[in-house]
């Protein structure tokens, strides 16, 4: 008999049903865990499965990276309100990386035509990167294929569910905030 994957009992069994080649993370966790530990690798488990997808995809796609796509992403998010760019040192706060990696990314996409280097008018030492037009209409083809295969990719999840799932992982980001807030303070 075929396990209905959606029943909440049969995700207890996703070893037999997924198989040692495809569990990923959760082969980690042993059936004496904390319901938390198992959470956190069934987290990290779909957060690596889904991004796995999408890195290839975009090479196979678009000759892209993730990081590109994420740095474009960036520029495109502020291209309204800051339509001469951002400051490289914001880029990097954005993309949770360091300086290095931004320069290197700013070396790329500047000779790909995506985006412009420009002095800062307001602080001589720092530098503005903005997406060009090339640059915004590139980023925007890709993002439109980006959304449909995020959609594809959690469709196993109706309305409900996914509105649900959402909801609790924001519960999940709002405590994580205020406890690691709290533990600075201490």
């Amino acid at each position: 008999m075929k396990a209905d994957t959606r029943d909440p009992r049969s995700t207890n069994r996703l070893d037999e049903l997924l198989g040692d080649s495809e569990i990923g993370h959760e082969g980690r966790a042993a059936t004496t865990n904390h319901a938390a530990v198992k959470t956190w690798l069934r987290l990290l488990s779909c957060t690596t499965q889904i991004e796995t997808e999408i890195r290839r995809r975009l090479r196979t796609h678009f000759d892209m990276t993730l990081p590109r796509f994420d740095y474009l992403a960036q520029l495109h998010r502020f291209h309204k309100e800051q339509p001469e760019g951002l400051r490289m040192n914001a880029l990097s706060r954005y993309l949770m990386v360091t300086g290095g990696n931004v320069t290197s990314l700013t070396d790329e996409l500047e000779k790909s035509g995506y985006v412009t280097r420009q002095v800062d008018a307001e602080d001589r030492r720092s530098f503005r990167i903005a997406l060009t037009l090339r640059g915004r209409r590139a980023f925007e083809r890709v993002a439109e294929e980006h959304e449909r295969w995020v959609i594809e990719l959690l469709e196993g999840l109706d309305t409900d569910e996914g509105a649900q799932l959402h909801a609790l992982l924001g519960h999940l980001r709002l405590s994580l905030t205020r406890r690691l807030q709290d533990d600075k303070t201490r």
